[in-house]
């Protein structure tokens, strides 16, 4: 479990809680009358898949699952994602699967951006909620079912775990965002700020699942540019963001990717908070051969 803030991260003031808000797909087709310009790019550095285009015609399905459908927004594959799979699901009322993982070397992590859902970690039940965030660590046994009178909906997202000397496999990790303050980024005046679900000092963990928050007019006030792999979906707001040469405005349910070392910046231009969530590989050697 993790029911209190995580340690070793900066703090600072924090900003006045607001209720958070969780964007998700869209859904169904555009009308005929509908203009097909749009924000979807797909480059060697990055990719944009906006909201407007994750439709029913591009759903995927999963043996095992009971009422589900999904949006596959990142997967392995050559010149895109290369650590890392995270699909946004759609899980009907009733919907579920008994064993939610075939692969005993791949760990877990889910985040609900809609109903409730009942998680069972190695024979453990617990209640999920919007904002709620669970971590199944490889080689446990994961049940998930949707116990709301209507659909759910919660990000998804696979990864290798790279086994190191010394270095144990993690605990599982249960959490509700709500319930995290969010770590400060230093000299930014509560502008920018992480709420973290792993201690980013647990070297165990290879991969960090994290929610990042702008207040309007906060910024990344560089071109980061580093070796982790990102996946950031806009779960609330708006921003300008830049990725490698360009400069692109993006707001929620819009997904982006970044390659490792691709140069990153935003700029939240509000009138509300910008929020996203963020998927990125850490804490391990950078491979000199191909992972399985």
């Amino acid at each position: 479990m993790n029911d209190h803030p995580p340690k070793g991260a900066p703090t600072g003031d924090i900003p006045t809680r607001v209720a958070p808000a969780y964007a998700g797909p869209v859904a169904g087709l555009p009308p005929q009358t509908g203009m097909t310009t749009d924000t979807a790019v797909f480059t060697e550095a990055y990719a944009v898949i906006p909201r407007t285009v994750m439709r029913d015609i591009v759903t995927s399905y999963l043996p095992g699952w009971r009422g589900m459908r999904m949006w596959m927004l990142a997967r392995p594959l050559t010149g895109f994602a290369e650590t890392f799979s995270q699909y946004v699901v759609e899980l009907a009322e009733g919907g579920g699967c008994d064993d939610c993982e075939e692969d005993p070397e791949i760990q877990n992590a889910i985040f609900v951006t809609g109903g409730d859902l009942q998680v069972v970690i190695d024979g453990q039940e617990h209640m999920l909620h919007p904002g709620g965030f669970a971590y199944v660590p490889p080689g446990t046994r994961w049940r998930l079912y949707n116990r709301t009178k209507g659909p759910a909906g919660f990000h998804w997202f696979r990864k290798r775990w790279q086994p190191c000397a010394g270095v144990d496999r993690p605990d599982p990790i249960v959490a509700q965002e709500q319930d995290i303050a969010p770590s400060v980024m230093p000299d930014t005046d509560g502008a920018w700020a992480t709420t973290r679900f792993a201690d980013p000092a647990d070297l165990r963990h290879d991969m960090h699942i994290t929610i990042v928050t702008f207040q309007p007019g906060g910024s990344i006030p560089f071109a980061e540019t580093h070796v982790m792999e990102h996946g950031l979906f806009v779960l609330e707001g708006k921003a300008v963001y830049r990725l490698n040469r360009d400069w692109v405005e993006v707001g929620p349910g819009d997904y982006m990717w970044l390659r490792a070392f691709c140069p990153q910046a935003c700029y939240a231009g509000g009138p509300g908070r910008f929020r996203y969530l963020l998927y990125k590989d850490v804490n391990r050697h950078a491979p000199l051969w191909p992972l399985r």
